[in-house]
């Protein structure tokens, strides 16, 4: 079967008992055995600065490294205001540009996420957008959109609901199988 695929998870929250935080930390525990992951902290990237580019900042120079040395990409976002969080919209602009040097290009992405009603669903779809401009190959099934997330956490801070970490680990085996299809991992 080859190498372990390693998968770079990242998040669109900040605050440390975020459900999205918690999808991130339960996929740790579902990833599949041929698999690796390795969850990073947006938390330290500044507000986008052109200015900068030539010599960013080194959380931003360690979020481009492990973009770059994983083999797929897994994104857990929350909705806010019916779009992506701007400081995760933030960490990409980051790492995509200059668009010469574009993190993402031509990597395998994952996108989950989960909310109130919607399960963070137009976040999804706007983050989905980005990543077509940015050359990255989207996996489009299984989707995973979780409403009302909130219901779904155990008092630990965990995904306690069975089904959701069913399809959170659905959706790292079809991550790995979409990576070794499109020649990544």
């Amino acid at each position: 079967m080859g190498n372990k695929i390693s998968i770079l998870g990242f998040g669109g929250s900040l605050r440390e008992g975020s459900y999205t935080r918690a999808m991130l930390n339960a996929a740790k525990y579902l990833v599949p055995q041929d698999a690796e992951i390795e969850i990073f902290d947006i938390k330290d990237i500044p507000v986008f600065n052109e200015d900068l580019l030539p010599d960013p900042p080194q959380a931003v120079k360690s979020f481009r490294e492990k973009i770059k040395g994983a083999d797929a990409i897994l994104v857990s976002t929350p909705e806010y205001n019916y779009s992506v969080p701007g400081y995760l919209k933030n960490a990409i602009d980051w790492v995509s540009r200059p668009y010469s040097d574009n993190a993402f290009d031509d990597k395998p992405v994952a996108i989950m996420s989960g909310g109130g009603m919607l399960g963070g669903s137009r976040a999804q779809y706007h983050l989905r957008q980005v990543f077509v401009f940015l050359n990255a190959h989207l996996l489009n099934k299984p989707e995973v959109i979780v409403p009302f997330m909130q219901q779904k956490i155990g008092e630990d801070g965990t995904v306690a609901d069975e089904h959701t970490r069913e399809k959170i680990g659905e959706l790292l085996v079809a991550l790995v199988a979409w990576t070794r299809r499109i020649g990544r991992g």
